[in-house]
């Protein structure tokens, strides 16, 4: 027999790989809880922007504080049920419309898949009105 030591420990390698390939996967969970009246979506990768949000039918002007964010936290919404919708002209999201209930005490969290556009726009894009926003309703990109 050439070779014994490598045999077992590539064996070794091979049940050590397929017990860590089967653990059960960790949930992600929020940096901290949601306080009331607050969504956070976080990303799956950065997202560049612009986001154009809308909250039950009303768009919502989206704050950056840094060039990409992984989370979109929107502070200020009154408890009960409200659609959510995301689009961006270079991100891509999945999914784009969410229902969330927001109920006394609790905020809601949850993870969203994004993907950046790959694509070259010619031209200039026509500019979108100004979202005029909801009283109390802010909404910021952070990393």
């Amino acid at each position: 027999m050439r070779f014994p030591v490598l045999r077992m420990a590539l064996a070794a390698f091979a049940v050590l790989a397929f017990a860590v390939g089967c653990r059960k996967p960790k949930a992600i969970q929020p940096r901290k809880p949601v306080p009331q009246g607050t969504v956070q979506f976080q990303f799956t990768t950065k997202v560049e922007g612009p986001i154009d949000l809308t909250i039950d039918g009303v768009r919502i002007p989206v704050a950056k504080t840094a060039k990409k964010g992984r989370h979109l936290t929107i502070s200020g919404l009154a408890l009960g049920r409200h659609r959510l919708v995301l689009l961006s002209p270079l991100d891509a999201f999945g999914p784009d419309q969410v229902e969330v209930e927001l109920k006394e005490g609790k905020g809601h969290f949850q993870v969203l898949f994004a993907q950046q556009f790959n694509a070259v726009l010619y031209g200039k894009p026509e500019p979108t009105p100004v979202a005029e926003g909801i009283p109390g309703v802010v909404a910021r990109l952070e990393p």
